[in-house]
């Protein structure tokens, strides 16, 4: 009576450690969330919209001062000249705006693009739209894709492909470079790129976050998902954004209809606030994440632990095998959790197949304090 994708789905790996951490009282540097509650001007404007706004339907596609607000940030950020009215929807995060651009781009039989690591949400959604997968493989500690491997996904029957940037849970920022050879790919072969860009605002050491459909010959095939509450550090606020051209606008927004219709008002009022008026947030959030990454890896450096580089995200990772340890990622992990009380995730949870099996990713969004306890802890399930 269950559908086959969802049949023998099991619990996320992020839920999974999350449990864990409830139970044992473990550090969570496991599930990326921070340990900051968000900008009070945000929180403050929408408590006041719950108060004194409509709690009614807001338009289908958003309100029209926040998908104003989305267009005049990209602009300014990131040169894009989206047309608000014609090229924005507003979702109920950014899964949501997968699933609708799942749902309404991939027809049965369409093969489908995925990089592993991948997000856990990619998969199923894609399976359960009539979607082939066709799995292209990244290694640390680059996590780069060539010529050579995208010329091995591609085909005649290729209708998308799937890009995350910067990725989860590698925290690599794609190179512009690759972006330039994937346009190239999907120009060539007449693919989508559904771009998952929901970090683009939590880069690092002086990157800039290029968006695939500012790209030659992409602006018409693209799709760009954002988060509000990935730019604003609200994990739970669940506030996400829909471009694209008008055309592909339109069939998203016929699946949006239909999953979520709409997304609360006071929390669009409030993200179309905070990006109208942002202050410094922009600057001083990467900046702050910056440091915390840079102080939990001085410290895994200085407990013997071999630390990737991270360019953006909540997260970076180490290298097990190249740290002396002679365990598995996920073997790793749960004796961590349970005997050492930090909770953290493997990476090979996030392949499909033909898993990495020696990459522990930690999220470092969490006070001082709390990263200093949990490399003393971790440095005494390394030694």
């Amino acid at each position: 009576m269950v559908h086959p994708v969802y049949a023998h789905l099991p619990i996320t790996i992020f839920e999974e450690m999350s449990s864990l951490a409830r139970q044992t009282g473990a550090i969570n540097l496991g599930q990326g969330f921070p340990d900051d509650a968000g900008p009070m001007a945000l929180r403050r404007k929408a408590g006041e919209a719950l108060l004194t706004g409509t709690n009614q339907y807001p338009p289908m596609r958003g309100l029209p001062a926040l998908r104003q607000a989305v267009a005049t940030h990209y602009a300014r950020t990131q040169g894009l000249d989206l047309d608000w009215e014609r090229e924005i929807v507003v979702t109920s995060g950014a899964t949501e705006a997968l699933a609708a651009a799942f749902l309404s781009l991939i027809s049965p039989g369409d093969e489908v693009v995925l990089f592993q690591p991948l997000y856990d949400a990619y998969l199923p959604m894609v399976k359960r739209a009539g979607g082939v997968p066709k799995l292209v493989r990244l290694t640390p500690p680059h996590w780069r894709f060539d010529r050579a491997m995208l010329a091995a996904a591609f085909s005649d029957k290729t209708r998308m492909v799937v890009l995350n940037t910067p990725l989860n849970p590698a925290g690599v920022v794609t190179p512009d470079e690759d972006l330039a050879l994937l346009a190239e790919f999907c120009v060539k072969h007449d693919a989508i790129a559904v771009c998952d860009e929901v970090w683009e605002a939590v880069v690092f050491d002086g990157r800039r976050h290029r968006p695939l459909i500012g790209y030659p010959g992409m602006r018409e095939r693209a799709v760009k998902i954002g988060s509000a509450g990935k730019m604003f550090g609200m994990t739970g606020w669940k506030v996400g954004f829909l471009c694209a051209a008008p055309a592909l606008t339109k069939a998203l927004a016929g699946a949006h209809q239909f999953l979520t219709f709409t997304t609360p008002p006071n929390l669009q009022e409030a993200v179309a606030f905070g990006l109208q008026e942002p202050g410094d947030w922009f600057q001083a959030m990467p900046a702050g994440l910056q440091r915390s990454r840079d102080r939990l890896a001085a410290g895994l450096r200085d407990a013997g632990f071999v630390v990737l580089d991270s360019g953006g995200t909540y997260f970076l990772n180490v290298d097990l095998k190249a740290s002396g340890i002679d365990e598995d990622d996920r073997t790793f992990a749960l004796r961590v959790v349970r005997d050492h009380g930090v909770a953290s995730i493997p990476v090979s949870a996030f392949y499909a197949e033909d898993p990495v099996r020696h990459i522990l990713r930690l999220c470092f969004a969490k006070a001082d304090e709390t990263l200093d306890e949990a490399v003393r802890r971790l440095a005494e399930a390394r030694d």
